[in-house]
């Protein structure tokens, strides 16, 4: 899983996303999609029609790749709370106030 900075390190963008589309045709690439990478570039985006598809379907890509990183941040956190709140607990018995 990783700590949860360096899962905030893999958050993607939709700007740079679009730029990979524009300039590469790689935005699958980017967001860690190797074989629909390879299949975009040996059908030529689908001879162009896909590749207009995927313009519009871009932003909805990287929403849902950023949300797993999201959800795997929010699960680190909780046990960091549950954490803390045990360790607190235990002092707080430790000491007898």
């Amino acid at each position: 899983m990783g700590s949860k900075y360096e899962l905030q390190g893999k958050i993607k963008s939709t700007g740079t996303a679009i730029l990979f589309w524009f300039l590469l045709g790689a935005h699958f690439a980017y967001l860690n999609k190797w074989g629909l990478q390879i299949i975009f570039w040996l059908t030529l985006g689908g001879l162009g029609v896909w590749a207009l598809i995927e313009l519009f379907l871009i932003s909805g890509r990287v929403a849902k790749y950023n949300e797993a990183i999201f959800r795997q941040i929010d699960e680190i956190e909780k046990k960091e709370r549950s954490e803390d709140l045990v360790r607190n607990l235990a002092r707080l018995r430790f000491t007898g106030k």
